[in-house]
């Protein structure tokens, strides 16, 4: 009985230095997103161009995300079940803008294949007005897997289903076997198109690259690494979407080891990219970068003033 009471105990331990640490980890990469939105929000030239307004649309989408994940964290770390109806709100939420960044970088592949393939034709293709819209399309294909796989849970869910309390994950609240297979379908088809966009994309780009030369070069081959990074951006949001099936093969096998797991595929795959990409995204912007810097240099003048 000694050592069930213990091993429960360093159970509880373990989850609560997990807890601590997403805690942390979620402050300081929130904070990272923070700085980048103010930053965004400080230039009227990063409103009127397109690639930094679907910059800004990425940082907005991986920050709300990231808080209401962060809320949902909570809830299951102490316990809180919510209602069948508040759930799938949260869950539609986050399953959108989860859709939101992977798609957004498709597009910002494809403003830079304008920008290097089509440059005369830039200015017209990717104005702010035309920028708008694609935003608007943009949040309706990311609504697209939310609403088949939601579709799916009203058909095969009772009413009682929507007042039951329920541990708030989305893993729970999929009934059967096949809206497990629905959800992976979906965004396994959805991840094909935006993986042959970017090889098309990345394809054109090069062949200009090789054409072009002096000043011309080194801009398309910027292009280039930028399609590359939004490339890799779109692998780890792909990973992402074959960690629910990672963790529950490893739960069939060990649930201490599902739970170390779990956590590290949430901070490897869901936390990091959300903010490291974005900041490498920005240094590597001389434009961004130095109003970045001013940004943070006043504020740690004031700190010092304070």
């Amino acid at each position: 009985m000694a050592a069930i009471n213990s091993l429960a105990g360093d159970n509880f331990l373990d989850r609560k230095i997990r807890f601590i640490t997403l805690q942390v980890l979620m402050m300081l990469f929130l904070s990272i997103n923070f700085l980048l939105i103010v930053t965004f929000f400080q230039k009227e030239y990063f409103h009127t161009t397109a690639r930094y307004i679907l910059f800004g649309v990425t940082l907005l989408s991986d920050s709300f995300m990231l808080f209401m994940t962060n809320i949902l964290l909570i809830f299951i770390h102490f316990d809180c079940p919510a209602q069948g109806w508040l759930c799938i709100i949260i869950c539609v939420v986050i399953l959108l803008y989860v859709t939101v960044t992977p798609v957004t970088l498709t597009a910002m592949t494809l403003e830079r294949y304008v920008a290097v393939c089509m440059p005369l034709r830039h200015g017209e293709l990717c104005s702010t007005r035309n920028t708008m819209h694609g935003i608007l399309i943009i949040h309706g294909l990311s609504s697209v897997p939310c609403i088949a796989i939601f579709s799916a849970i009203f058909v095969s869910a009772s009413l009682s289903f929507y007042t039951k309390y329920w541990v708030c994950l989305l893993e729970l609240i999929l009934l059967q076997a096949w809206q497990h297979h629905l959800r992976s379908a979906v965004y396994q088809f959805l991840f094909l198109i935006m993986c042959i966009v970017i090889l098309f994309s990345y394809t054109k780009v090069m062949k200009v690259a090789r054409a072009a030369s002096g000043e011309d070069k080194k801009s398309t081959q910027k292009g280039l690494r930028t399609v590359l990074l939004h490339g890799f951006q779109l692998l780890l949001c792909f990973i992402q979407m074959w960690c629910p099936f990672i963790d529950a093969a490893v739960l069939h096998v060990n649930y201490s080891l599902y739970e170390i797991v779990r956590f590290l595929n949430f901070v490897l795959f869901i936390l990091a990219p959300r903010c490291l990409s974005p900041l490498i995204y920005g240094l590597r912007d001389e434009v961004f970068f130095h109003a970045l810097k001013n940004v943070a240099y006043f504020a740690l003048y004031k700190r010092n003033i304070m």
